[in-house]
C-alpha cells in the first residue's frame, strides 16, 4: 500500500522535503512507519521524542493501523509558550503522557495532568458508552483561548489541552488537561482553572446511551432526555 507522508517545521528541514509518498506493507502502523522515516532520516532522532504525529489531519497512537491512501503529517509541537502548547480535537485515544513530555522543560519543577474518564453510570443509571461532537474550529479556538487566560492568570510554563469525539466506551479518555510550571501550586491552579473554563465555553456536547435511551448532557448537571430507544 502507499501513503502520502508530511513534513512541517523542523522535520521539513532534517529530511529535506515536504512530502513524498511511501510504500508500505499491508497492515503496517504509525510507529512501523516513523521507524522506516528515521532510517531513512536519521536527523530525524534528534527530535524523536517531541515529535507529534497525525493521520488524515488526526492525532495518532503508534499503534494506529495505516490503510493505502492515508496521509501522515511529522509535526513538531505547536509554537506557543516554552515551545510546545497544543490546543486538539482527536478521535483517536488519548495517551495524556506522551503528550506531557515535549511540554516539559527544564526549569519546569511539576506537572499536572487532568484526564476525564467515560464512567459506567449516571444519575442512578448504568451507562452503555458515550458520543462527543463539537463545533470543531470554534472549539480549537476557544481551547487556545483558555489557554492564553490560563498563562495569564497563573505562572505556567507550558499547557496542552485535547479532546477526544465521536464514541467512547467505558474507561477511555475523553479529554485530557496537562500543566507544566516551575512550582506545582500554580501547576494544579491552572489544571483547575483549564478544565472548569472548558466546560463553560468549548461547544463540545456529551450524549449519553443507556440501555433504555440516551441523553445529551446541557451544561454542568443538566440534561435532556431524548425520546428514543435502542429498540
Amino acid at each position: 500500500m502507499k501513503v502520502k507522508v508530511l513534513f512541517f517545521g523542523i522535520t521539513h528541514d532534517l529530511t529535506g522535503c515536504a512530502q513524498e509518498q511511501v510504500e508500505l506493507p499491508e497492515g503496517e502502523c504509525v510507529e512501523g512507519l516513523r521507524r522506516r522515516c528515521e532510517s531513512r532520516f536519521p536527523q530525524l532522532l534528534t527530535v524523536g521524542s517531541s515529535l507529534v504525529l497525525a493521520v488524515n489531519q488526526e492525532i495518532a497512537n503508534a499503534s494506529t493501523s495505516l490503510r493505502d491512501g492515508d496521509e501522515i503529517a511529522f509535526m513538531p509541537p505547536v509554537s506557543g509558550g516554552a515551545g510546545s502548547d497544543f490546543f486538539l480535537i482527536t478521535r483517536n485515544p488519548i495517551l495524556a503522557s506522551d503528550l506531557a513530555k515535549p511540554l516539559r522543560a527544564a526549569s519546569d519543577g511539576a506537572v499536572v495532568i487532568f484526564e476525564g474518564f467515560v464512567r459506567n453510570h449516571s444519575h442512578g443509571r448504568s451507562t452503555l458508552y458515550l458520543e462527543y461532537e463539537a463545533y470543531e474550529p470554534m472549539a480549537v479556538r476557544k481551547m487556545e483561548e483558555l489557554g492564553a487566560e490560563a498563562k495569564q492568570k497563573f505562572e505556567i510554563d507550558g499547557i496542552g489541552v485535547i479532546h477526544r469525539l465521536g464514541r467512547l466506551e467505558i474507561g477511555e479518555t475523553s479529554v485530557a488537561i496537562i500543566v507544566t510550571a516551575e512550582h506545582r501550586r500554580a501547576a494544579f491552579a491552572a489544571c483547575q482553572f483549564a478544565i472548569d473554563r472548558l466546560k463553560q465555553i468549548v461547544p463540545i456536547w456529551k450524549k449519553e446511551y443507556f440501555a433504555d435511551g440516551a441523553v445529551w448532557a446541557e451544561g454542568e448537571g443538566q440534561t435532556r432526555i431524548l425520546v428514543e430507544s435502542p429498540e
